[in-house]
Formats: C-alpha cells, sequence, structure tokens
C-alpha cells in the first residue's frame, strides 16, 4: 500500500471536516462541506481523503480511549477544535502509513490552524500531545473485555451485547463485521420525470456499471465519488438519494391515487415523494416534522420532483389528531424516530452516539406517535410502522405493547421482502444479508 502523503491543504480540509462532523449531521454533510471549501469535493483526491475521513468516524471511540489513556481526560471536556484534531492524528498515526510530509504538516500546520481558531494555548497543547505521541511509538491497546469487545467491532460493548441476545453470537458476528464496510451510492429514480431506463443510460456514461434492484426497481446502485451537486440527472429531479430499504416502506404501504395519506416523520421526504409517486401526484399527504432544516431540505425535494400534493405542518406529530381530526387517513406512514443504528455502514460515526438510555426513551416517543396514527386513521385504513433500528425494544417490542392495547388492531401479515421479523407477519431488512441498511416494518389495519 502506498504511504498516505497529504499537503497542508488536504489536512486542513481533514481537520474541518472532522471538526464539522460533530454539529453538522449526518457527517457525510460535513465532509462535503469541508472538501467543497478547500476545493476537493468531487476531485481525484477526494477518494483519498474521504477514506481517511470515514476511518476516523469509523474508530471514534477507539480514539477518544486514546485520549482518555494519553491525558487522562473525557475528551468531551477538550475543545471542539483540539478533540478534532487529536482524532484525526491517532488515526493517521495508528492506522494509516503517512509520509514525512503529512508527519510534519500533521504537526505544524495543525498547530497553527488550533492556535488560529482558539487559543495560542491550545495549539501549544497539541503541539506536545502530538510531540509524545510521535517520540514514544504510542499504540492504543485495550485494557479490558469491554474495550475488547469495541476494538473488534468498532462498537459500544451493551450494543454488541444487546446483538448477540437477539441472533446469537454466530450470526451477531457476521452483522457486527458487516457494519464496518460501505455500502454502494443507492438513488431512485423518479419516474413522475423520466424512466428508469433513461438515468441508467446517462449514470453509465458517468460512474460506469449500475446495478438495478430486484426489490425495488427504481432503486440503482453504484459506485462513487458521485458529485450530485454538480449532477444534472439531480439537479433536474429525476434521481432521489435513498437506499433500497427506504424505499421498500412505501411500497409496502402502497397509497393509491386520490387517497388521504399522512406521513407523521416525514422530512427530509424522500418516502413522502416517492408516495406522491405511486400515488401519480394526486390525493394528498399530510406531511408532519419537527425540524425546520430537514423541512426546508424537504420542500426542495418535492420542488426538484415536481410533487404537488403535500401539505407540511412543522409540528409534533402527536399534535395531528387535533390538527387534521381523527378516522380522516386512508393510509399513515410512521418511519419512527429511532437509534438508527440500521444506518451505522451509511454513518459511521452514529455508532459511537448510540446510547442504551436513548432506546429507552425513545420507545415511548414511537409508541405516542403511534397512538396519534392509529386516531387519524379511517375504520379499514392502513398504518405501517417502521424503523431504521435493528433493536426489538424500537420495533416487535413497540408492536406487541401497541396490539394488546388495541384489539381492533390487525397485524397484515406480510409475505417479502427480506427476512421474517421476531413476530409473525412482520419483516426485517439485515445488512449482512441484504446489502442494504437495517430496516423493520409492520403493517397494521383497523379492523
Amino acid at each position: 500500500m502506498a504511504r498516505l502523503d497529504l499537503d497542508r491543504e488536504m489536512v486542513k480540509a481533514l481537520l474541518e471536516a472532522v471538526r464539522l462532523s460533530e454539529s453538522v449531521k449526518p457527517s457525510q454533510d460535513a465532509k462535503r462541506r469541508a472538501f467543497k471549501k478547500y476545493g476537493f469535493l468531487g476531485g481525484k483526491r477526494d477518494p483519498l481523503l474521504t477514506a481517511v475521513f470515514y476511518g476516523v468516524m469509523l474508530r471514534l471511540g477507539i480514539h477518544d480511549n486514546a485520549i482518555r489513556e494519553l491525558d487522562g481526560v473525557e475528551p468531551y471536556i477538550l475543545d471542539p477544535w483540539l478533540r478534532a484534531a487529536l482524532r484525526l492524528l491517532l488515526e493517521i498515526v495508528q492506522f494509516r502509513d503517512p509520509s514525512r510530509r503529512t508527519f510534519r504538516y500533521l504537526r505544524n500546520t495543525v498547530a497553527s490552524m488550533l492556535s488560529a481558531k482558539t487559543h495560542p494555548y491550545v495549539g501549544m497543547y497539541y503541539t506536545r500531545l502530538y510531540d509524545r505521541i510521535i517520540t514514544t511509538g504510542y499504540r492504543y491497546k485495550p485494557k479490558t473485555s469491554m474495550e475488547e469487545l469495541e476494538y473488534k467491532y468498532l462498537l459500544p460493548a451493551w450494543y454488541v451485547e444487546k446483538v448477540r441476545e437477539l441472533l446469537g453470537n454466530v450470526e451477531a458476528d457476521k452483522l457486527l463485521r458487516s457494519l464496518s464496510s460501505k455500502l454502494p451510492l443507492s438513488v431512485r429514480v423518479n419516474t413522475l420525470k423520466t424512466s428508469v431506463e433513461k438515468v441508467i443510460s446517462e449514470l453509465e456514461k458517468e460512474v460506469g456499471r449500475v446495478e438495478r434492484s430486484s426489490v425495488v426497481p427504481t432503486i440503482l446502485r453504484f459506485h462513487g465519488p458521485y458529485n450530485f451537486e454538480k449532477s444534472t440527472l439531480w439537479k433536474k429531479g429525476y434521481i432521489i438519494i435513498q437506499d433500497e430499504a427506504a424505499a421498500v416502506a412505501p411500497l409496502i404501504l402502497n397509497p393509491k391515487p386520490g387517497e388521504v395519506v399522512v406521513d407523521l416523520a416525514a422530512a427530509p421526504g424522500g418516502k413522502t415523494q416517492f408516495m406522491a409517486e405511486l400515488m401519480k401526484n394526486k390525493g394528498i399527504i399530510y406531511a408532519f416534522d419537527i425540524s425546520r432544516e430537514r423541512i426546508r431540505r424537504m420542500r426542495e425535494i418535492l420542488r426538484r420532483t415536481g410533487v404537488g400534493i403535500v401539505k407540511i405542518y412543522n409540528e409534533d406529530a402527536r399534535k395531528a389528531p387535533d390538527i387534521l381530526g381523527e378516522n380522516i387517513a386512508d393510509k399513515v406512514l410512521l418511519d419512527a424516530p429511532c437509534s438508527s443504528d440500521g444506518t451505522i455502514m451509511k454513518n459511521p460515526d452514529l455508532r459511537w452516539r448510540l446510547r442504551w438510555e436513548k432506546v429507552v426513551e425513545l420507545q415511548k416517543l414511537q409508541l405516542e406517535l403511534l397512538e396519534a396514527g392509529w386516531k387519524i386513521l379511517k375504520p379499514s385504513g392502513r398504518i405501517l410502522y417502521c424503523t431504521c433500528s435493528m433493536l426489538r425494544e424500537e420495533n416487535e417490542d413497540v408492536i406487541s405493547m401497541f396490539l394488546e392495547k388495541h384489539p381492533k388492531a390487525q397485524l397484515v401479515k406480510l409475505e417479502k421482502p427480506y427476512s421474517p421479523g421476531f413476530i409473525e407477519g412482520t419483516r426485517r431488512a439485515w445488512p449482512h444479508k441484504h446489502r442494504t441498511i437495517g430496516f423493520f416494518y409492520a403493517l397494521i389495519v383497523k379492523q
């Protein structure tokens, strides 16, 4: 393998991307923003820098353990720029083969940048730690069984144990290892504006081989990098960034032209757009979300793709029955807020933000949203509950509690796609089995 040879601007772009990743989510948006600023986005150096960036994200928890060992402090009390610099340094020193030039820029350029962004003392502090790491040949090694688990799977130890409880050690090992791999890019063709065949023809000219999904025929996969901001297909609304498992949800719910549909956690709008597409842009979709920024992105997606049947509410979806009334919807989609652990392959830094306490909080919210969806659903109407979580607590356990409370709620038995869930009639997409993000689906009819 060639040595990692970075120039001054490349080091600065990486440091800024790692720093931004703490405040800009998902982390690939932070990467794109920083790489664009320094002129690397979509260029020949983009793949190399992306590999280093994702390496940092993949091993955030490992690097933080090393910072604790080196400095005796919790990383999150450090200045954010210093924290980002140490994470980048540890990634390159311990997991790459840096050239002498790279070492020089990692010391001097980063120290100067820290001094300028924060305070000269921060730059001096970093330099002392840099010299200590380099002169001693420091390498982090796990000290406890918990740290060994985290080092092996690059995941929090509690999460590893949860997955083992769910799947058993052998199957869990396959899943956990798969979460450190990278999925190809995935887009869905907008048939309101074009055809799959036309998009494949254009994409192949840009990226080479394009694979068409056998599960969702409008989903296309290909290997990046791909600059969507410069893509004519994307600008014209011919393609939408969406994973296959996410696109399956609207297909299961199957909204029809002329129906009243409610999307209870809609932004940034990929599934909302697909439902409008399935409805031939006829009917009405009421879309709820609490995030102004995500709603801004949803409006842009809907505008670009030619959708005109969506009424957006910047409101907590638990208020939907008060806003819309009860028994008004033919179909309800609840892609519930969740831990999102099923998307770790796309968002590698997410793994280190997983907290068991948060899962418990989310389960309560998921049940409350499901209750709201139930109230607005007409008799004989259908509600699809889905998440991009793989934890039973956010999926089958929520459905079990809901069904126990509502005698008129009945699961519609799903025969496909993917694998059966842990309650008969539900389905699950698994990253290690289906080459997609993790997803759960439960379709309920109001008798």
